[in-house]
């Protein structure tokens, strides 16, 4: 039978540890300092200044100089799905884009 165990440590007022441990191993680890803000698990707004697809991932400013690092796995898809109007637009605009390019190659064609 698996046994699991959560373990903390607040003896010193400047710093707490937490410590999971399944079957007597150490699975997880976390601590917090009074000198540090806790950064995991917090929700932050920031701005998406460059998308690189070859690490599916976008690079992000928090702003105050603090940038990092979001892969696309980790945002939920409501937040980059496109307004039905806007991919109509661009679904008309590509089939529009694609009829010049024909009509292009059999002008082309035709002078030949």
């Amino acid at each position: 039978m698996e046994k699991n165990k959560m373990l903390v440590d607040a003896t010193h007022p400047e710093e707490t540890r937490v410590v999971v441990l399944r079957n007597g191993r150490v699975e997880e680890f976390d601590y917090e300092s009074a000198a540090r803000k806790p950064l995991r698990g917090n929700i932050y707004l920031a701005k998406v200044t460059r998308v690189e697809p070859s690490l599916q991932a976008a690079f992000v400013d928090y702003g105050g100089n603090r940038h990092g690092f979001l892969a696309f796995s980790e945002i939920h898809p409501d937040y980059y799905q496109i307004p039905v109007a806007d991919r109509q637009a661009l679904l008309e605009e590509e089939a529009r884009h694609e009829r010049d390019a024909e009509h292009d190659e059999e002008r082309a064609a035709g002078r030949r």
